[in-house]
């Protein structure tokens, strides 16, 4: 006996091929760890039927609004909606932004029903006005739903989870542009290798990274897809991160040593996904994905937040879609060739640098505020000019053609706050740099440390806009690097000594040395290993001082 919908919906000679029906037929497991790791493992991967009946449970299970569209309303809509026309001759609604209905072996009959599913759901959630995961995600569910309206009922729950702390697929255009924007900062962090090649080869690195979703809803064979439902339907939002991070991986290690074109990189990737089963299987791939040591969800929510603030400030809205991807700006194009100089840096390296900083702050461009060949060698001048400037970058050149520098994430006026002493401040954002000789960049230990670091109490550490605090001591629940040093229990305060200054000198990182250290004339200097960021000396220990300049960072909307 087929499984419901099998006969339906599927293209029987190309399911065979890529579900073998070969699994356990029961899952008696209620423990949500239990169930974590069985997702994990693939335990009803096998088993079309099986699978089919997992889906239906946990989508049974999400939380939901207390008015969810179900199946009979589906029942009563569907005609009136579509009427005695097909619909393929019907277009898709606007919130897909034109994605297409990915096949998943579907045959004529199951491609024209998601269609129709689709358009009843726009207009049952007139409040979705951008969500192009969704046609893929009821082309998936159809497999394993009796009927239309069933499929129907299975696809509106996970739209309407009202679980504040469960994301599943973003809705709107600003939740899409925040995750992608999120996804970019994960890159950074977990990727760097993969991240170096995309800004080398890619004019437009942001836009290579707006396309992650596409990669998973959409380009990833069915196999793989369904595999990466299954643990997405447990987990949750955090899961796409982790298998696109693991996705990149693969690509940049199949494709490092190839030339790729500026181009044709973003359909290299999408070439690269739609032929995955060739070189990783689904196994290999969700290992990869859990191999990484991704920040918390509670962490990931927070720095979604602080994205979706800044796309806010720049006017990039829902209702202005239309507009808003034509004004961001890609890090290529935020530092432009005509209108930049430096005494210190190239065009080209400070794109490289720009390439570092978080996502929200790329979409900036450069703002020279302090030059000492300008404003003069004095650290009183330097703090004048870049007071009321958050974040800023600093950049030295040393009178031996050294050049480092670093990414400092407060404003400097948070140094008034000692009372004329030196006293440190900042966030795990900062980091410390070089780029003469050799390019080499030092993050905050605590991110490739986690377990040296424990969330301070939500009494201890209560602020109003810093939602979701975990509470947990343990280090996978650790809060994310653009918050405070307050924010943190360490074991030693000096893991988070990121900027101190005074008006005798000014210091990036402590704790048994400093990163850099620079005197109140600007003009000489030291660097050495500090336990902030771990770092090996920027440039010759002791130097002195060629130039010193500060940026900012400037809204192309505010010109």
């Amino acid at each position: 006996m087929d499984p419901p919908g099998y006969n339906c919906f599927v293209d029987r000679d190309r399911m065979d091929a890529a579900v073998q029906d070969l699994g356990p037929k029961e899952l008696s497991c209620t423990e949500p760890q239990e169930l974590k790791q069985l997702a994990r493992q693939g335990y009803w991967a096998r088993s079309y039927a099986l699978r089919g009946k997992v889906y239906q449970r946990l989508i049974r299970d999400i939380p939901c609004r207390t008015v969810t569209p179900d199946a009979s309303v589906y029942s009563d809509i569907v005609g009136k909606i579509v009427g005695k026309h097909s619909s393929s001759s019907l277009p898709l609604p606007e919130f897909v932004d034109n994605t297409q209905v990915p096949s998943y072996c579907l045959n004529a009959r199951g491609e024209d029903a998601v269609r129709k599913i689709l358009l009843c759901i726009a207009n049952q959630f007139p409040d979705v006005s951008f969500c192009p995961a969704l046609p893929a995600v009821v082309a998936l569910l159809l497999h394993y739903s009796t009927d239309e309206a069933q499929c129907f009922e299975n696809a509106c729950r996970i739209l309407a989870c009202n679980d504040p702390s469960r994301k599943l697929v973003d809705q709107s255009f600003l939740a899409f542009e925040s995750s992608c924007m999120t996804f970019g900062d994960l890159v950074n962090k977990y990727c760097q290798a993969a991240h170096k090649l995309m800004v080398a080869v890619s004019e437009d690195v942001l836009q290579v990274y707006a396309d992650w979703q596409r990669w998973l809803f959409g380009e990833l064979p069915l196999g793989h897809f369904a595999r990466v439902f299954d643990v997405f339907l447990v987990e949750g939002y955090k899961v796409l991160y982790r298998v696109a991070l693991a996705i990149l991986k693969f690509f940049h290690k199949v494709r490092a040593g190839q030339p790729l074109e500026s181009d044709s990189v973003k359909q290299d990737i999408r070439t690269f996904v739609r032929d995955i089963a060739k070189t990783v299987s689904p196994e290999k791939l969700l290992e990869k994905a859990f191999a990484i040591r991704l920040f918390s969800r509670k962490e990931i929510q927070l720095l979604q937040m602080a994205n979706e603030k800044a796309l806010k400030q720049k006017g990039i809205t829902v209702k202005q879609k239309s507009v808003s991807l034509s004004k961001r700006q890609f890090v290529h194009l935020a530092v432009h060739a005509e209108n930049f100089h430096s005494e210190i840096v190239s065009v080209k390296e400070m794109r490289d640098i720009w390439s570092w900083v978080p996502e929200r702050f790329a979409l900036c461009q450069p703002l020279l505020l302090f030059s000492s060949l300008q404003h003069g060698y004095s650290l009183t001048r330097f703090y004048f000019q870049c007071e009321g400037h958050e974040p800023t970058l600093l950049l030295i050149k040393t009178t031996q053609k050294e050049v480092c520098g670093a990414y400092l994430s407060t404003d400097w006026s948070e140094r008034n706050k000692f009372g004329g002493k030196v006293g440190f401040f900042g966030t795990g954002e900062c980091f410390v740099f070089r780029l003469q000789p050799e390019v080499q960049r030092y993050e905050w230990v605590v991110i490739k440390h986690p377990e040296l670091t424990k969330p301070v109490s939500l009494e201890a550490a209560a602020t109003p806009s810093l939602l979701g605090r975990p509470t947990s001591s343990d280090p996978a629940d650790r809060l994310s690097p653009f918050l405070s040093a307050r924010h943190f229990n360490l074991p030693s305060k000096t893991e988070s000594m990121f900027m101190a200054g005074g008006n005798d000198c000014l210091i990036v990182g402590g704790g048994g040395g400093q990163a850099l250290y620079i005197d109140g004339d600007l003009n000489r200097g030291r660097t050495g290993h500090c336990d902030t960021f771990n770092n090996q000396p920027l440039c010759s220990e002791n130097f002195l001082i060629a130039a010193v300049e500060a940026w900012g960072f400037q809204d192309p909307d505010t010109q």
